[in-house]
């Protein structure tokens, strides 16, 4: 009898800009959220496909309860392990779309395990034509900044749906490379763990593969834009790349790549560095939020995420790490076109995908 592989815990990373605040009000107009960018998409070539329009799930408010019920139903039926939400402190105590994960916390529903991301970027317009606006400051005010920052974060890493890895809340940094003092950071935040019960943070950095994580007090390390994942051999790719650049900035329209092409030179499995967790794309369309300056991955259907998603899955396996975990970018980006859950276009055919796959690769005992 065969042994059955090691369970992969998959996550994706959730997004909580849909409800309005008082902030994308006065930058964007009153009663702006995801929706305002996702709806008002428009196409750029032939056979673009814009816009991409919710299907189940509608367009829904994350102010409400019963959507986020929803969302965790649907991602739990197809087999993810949980939610990657995105968390945003300025440092001083500012934060910004906090109310969605508050009220999760809050309420103790769903009851679907988590964990955050810090996406420690400053917020500017880059993404909407005004590059050189700054809305709001990434800022890093120092030690007891640190210290209030944790602790406003130590009810949720005691929930029990927290995801803790050796006893260690998971926890995501998304620009470890900007980060002053990260190590003091780091050996800090564990110091103050491990006073409240924990064996320290399980710290996960989103960088380059070319990053020693480890001397920054990093457990581990993953991939997250597309260009991350490109190992330096690979050169046909860096030509497809630097055409499709020409091509752009030539023709004025958005850069387009072939998904078909994206998945054939990421094989995970011919990666020669291995030390990171993976973290797959379903689609790429960010053109609602950045117009002509965007880029596109065409093609994205559940058949090619499929292979994608089975080629990461040979990576966890073959490396046998002591976590198995894979990452899917995203649940719901929808102005980046770049999520799971059901839309017009495929309904429910992605996550279907996954359950299928990890349902063929992970049999039961």
């Amino acid at each position: 009898m065969g042994i059955n592989p090691p369970v992969i815990r998959t996550l994706a990373f959730y997004l909580p800009q849909f409800h309005p605040i008082p902030e994308n009000d006065e930058w964007w107009g009153r009663g702006f959220t995801e929706w305002t960018n996702t709806t008002r998409a428009k196409r750029f070539f032939y056979g673009h496909h814009q816009p991409n329009l919710p299907a189940d799930l509608g367009y829904y408010d994350l102010r409400v309860p019963e959507t986020r019920q929803a969302q965790a139903m649907l991602a739990k039926e197809a087999g993810l392990g949980g939610f990657i939400y995105w968390h945003y402190w300025f440092g001083n105590g500012k934060q910004l779309l906090e109310r969605p994960f508050n009220e999760v916390l809050e309420s103790g529903q769903p009851d679907f395990p988590f964990c955050l991301a810090w996406a420690n970027q400053s917020w500017t317009g880059i993404w909407h034509g005004l590059k050189d606006k700054t809305l709001i400051e990434q800022t890093y005010p120092g030690k007891e900044d640190h210290i209030a920052h944790f602790h406003s974060l130590l009810k949720a890493f005691n929930d029990p749906r927290y995801i803790r890895l050796d006893n260690k809340p998971v926890f995501f940094i998304y620009e470890p490379s900007t980060f002053p003092q990260l190590r003091e950071f780091t050996d800090l935040w564990n110091s103050l763990a491990v006073k409240n019960g924990f064996a320290g943070i399980y710290f996960i950095g989103v960088n380059h593969l070319q990053w020693d994580y480890r001397k920054d007090g990093f457990n581990e390390m993953t991939v997250y834009m597309p260009g991350h994942y490109v190992d330096t051999y690979q050169e046909n790719f860096f030509r497809s790349l630097k055409n499709s650049f020409k091509r752009h900035i030539l023709s004025r329209y958005p850069m387009v790549i072939g998904y078909q092409d994206i998945i054939r030179h990421y094989r995970f499995d011919h990666f020669s560095n291995n030390d990171f967790i993976p973290c797959i794309l379903p689609n790429w369309d960010n053109t609602p939020r950045s117009g002509r300056n965007g880029m596109v991955f065409t093609g994205s259907n559940p058949a090619l995420f499929r292979t994608h998603l089975e080629s990461a899955i040979r990576f966890v396996l073959n490396n046998k790490r002591e976590h198995s975990l894979l990452i899917i970018k995203s649940w719901n980006e929808w102005a980046e076109g770049n999520y799971l859950e059901p839309d017009r276009q495929w309904g429910t055919q992605y996550l279907q995908a996954i359950k299928e796959t990890f349902v063929k690769t992970n049999p039961a005992p």
